[in-house]
């Protein structure tokens, strides 16, 4: 059994030239070319890929070779699993899987009855082979098509493999590479891009889904894990934030950043200063834009439409309205290209690497289970103590109760496979209805200055502005008045219970 690892980058088709001219690959100690075909194959109920399995033939020359690879781990496009490489001789055959289990399921002859074609990839490869010290570091460009029913997707991706070398030398080569071309880590392998064709599967934008920690494990590699988890949740919605219209895909990506930051606020104590600051200063400037998108969408939708709606025979709105959906457009279009720079990609590598390299804690100190209990009692306490000191007319107080309790929710949903399903669906219920209270309290408090710097000096888009106002100005007192009985409630509910496991 061999153990790969590589990491996979997206490489943009407009800058496939740009990297074939990089100075870097006149550094290679070998260069080599080959076109590949390969078909993965699968049962109609797509069986293998359920139990995390995938089979390859692949075509080089006149040989066909057979790979078994299984799901190992993978981290925003860094990835290491086993796999079984071998000839092909004209039947599936698996006795070279040294994993007993896998090979006994693979070998049931009611299975391989059952086992047929689902995608093919052909694809042009070019291979650099870069020494390191020690081992080496293989560079690969792919291009080309994956097919399956008829569809087909491009194939214009990067990938670097250890062969016996340290993973800082898969970081160091790529971070050179991204200086002038735009890669961006990869979380989809070409065998799920096929099946996903197969099932003809439309791309959707993804939301972030629960990391899997344990109570033994050490707090540092909690927040590793975490943290890996924000920049793949970023990076599954790339691609469609560049190619989409759907403004989905920026919105979860700014959902991902605010989980990083958060993860970030919560493990603090753990981290040092320079890594703090490195991995911030890295991805601030991507905060900012997202955050002004979709500070942008949410003013045009929720305070600006639903005046619009109501007073459709008042002609000073539309000219506000158009001029604040120019910004919007304008503000997308502007973070589209900062998402499709190489210093967007290269930040993204910098992050990873810096993840990858970050030191666990000493085995000495306490396990996850006593530090989250120790976080989620000083978050709960200061989420209290800001909720007794809100004055519903200061915007500063209202903003720092919005803060507590995002960053109370982002740490139980963190730490939730610690928590007591029961004690933690309630509490999460009830923080999400202050979120929104407050949400849409912030969103009228922020609106004033927005709509007036989109007003500018128009004396009828300023009227436009106060009429939006006074149109609101119940909503905000229904607000306001929902807003104690709602935190009473929350104040009333306790922390849900941290469960020891035995993983």
């Amino acid at each position: 059994m061999a153990e790969e690892v590589e990491l996979k980058l997206a490489l943009a088709e407009g800058h496939q030239s740009r990297f074939l001219r990089h100075p870097l690959l006149r550094l290679a100690v070998l260069r080599h070319v080959e076109t590949l075909d390969n078909i993965y194959y699968d049962t109609a109920e797509l069986s293998l890929r359920r139990r995390g399995i995938a089979l390859r033939l692949r075509r080089k020359g006149r040989e066909w070779l057979q790979t078994v690879k299984l799901a190992g781990s993978s981290s925003a496009g860094l990835t290491s699993r086993p796999e079984w490489e071998g000839p092909y001789g004209g039947h599936f055959d698996f006795s070279a899987v040294d994993a007993a289990a896998v090979r006994e399921w693979l070998q049931r002859p009611k299975l391989l009855a059952r086992i047929i074609p689902i995608c093919e990839t052909r694809f042009r490869r070019i291979t650099w082979k870069f020494l390191a010290d020690p081992g080496a570091v293989l560079l690969t460009l792919d291009r080309g098509w994956i097919i399956a029913n008829g569809r087909r997707e491009a194939i214009s991706e990067v990938e670097l493999e250890l062969a016996e070398a340290p993973v800082q030398a898969i970081f160091e080569l790529a971070g050179q590479l991204a200086r002038r071309v735009a890669l961006t880590p990869s979380v989809l392998s070409k065998a799920e891009r096929g099946y996903r064709l197969h099932a003809g599967t439309p791309a959707m934008p993804v939301a972030a889904e629960t990391v899997q920690l344990s109570s033994a494990m050490a707090p540092a590699d909690a927040f590793r894990r975490i943290a890996l988890s924000c920049l793949e949740h970023l990076q599954q919605n790339h691609s469609g934030a560049l190619g989409g219209n759907d403004p989905e895909y920026i919105h979860q990506m700014g959902v991902a950043t605010r989980r990083l930051r958060a993860a970030m606020h919560l493990f603090a104590s753990l981290l040092a200063p320079d890594f703090s600051s490195s991995l911030r200063d890295r991805l601030m400037e991507l905060m900012a834009r997202l955050g002004h998108v979709h500070d942008l969408d949410v003013l045009l939708a929720e305070i600006v439409n639903p005046v619009l709606c109501a007073l459709p025979d008042e002609p000073r709105l539309p000219a506000l309205a158009s001029e604040i959906t120019k910004r919007c457009y304008a503000a997308r279009e502007r973070t589209i290209e900062l998402l499709a720079a190489p210093d967007y990609g290269r930040s993204l590598l910098l992050a990873l690497e810096s993840l990858h390299a970050m030191a666990s804690n000493d085995p000495a100190m306490r396990p996850l289970h006593g530090f989250a209990s120790e976080r989620l009692k000083h978050l709960h306490q200061k989420l209290r103590r800001q909720a007794k000191a809100l004055r519903v007319e200061d915007p500063l107080s209202l903003r720092a109760l919005r803060l507590a309790v995002k960053r109370m929710r982002y740490a139980l949903e963190f730490f939730s496979p610690l928590t007591e399903k029961r004690g933690l669906q309630s509490m999460l219920k009830q923080l999400a209805t202050v979120r929104d209270t407050l949400g849409q309290l912030n969103d009228l408090a922020c609106a004033g200055a927005m709509l007036m710097n989109a007003a500018g000096s128009d004396p009828g888009l300023r009227e436009a502005v106060t009429l939006i106002g006074g149109w609101h100005g119940p909503r905000h007192a229904r607000l306001s008045a929902r807003l104690s009985p709602e935190l009473r409630r929350l104040a009333r509910l306790r922390l849900p219970k941290l469960c020891h496991d035995t993983k």
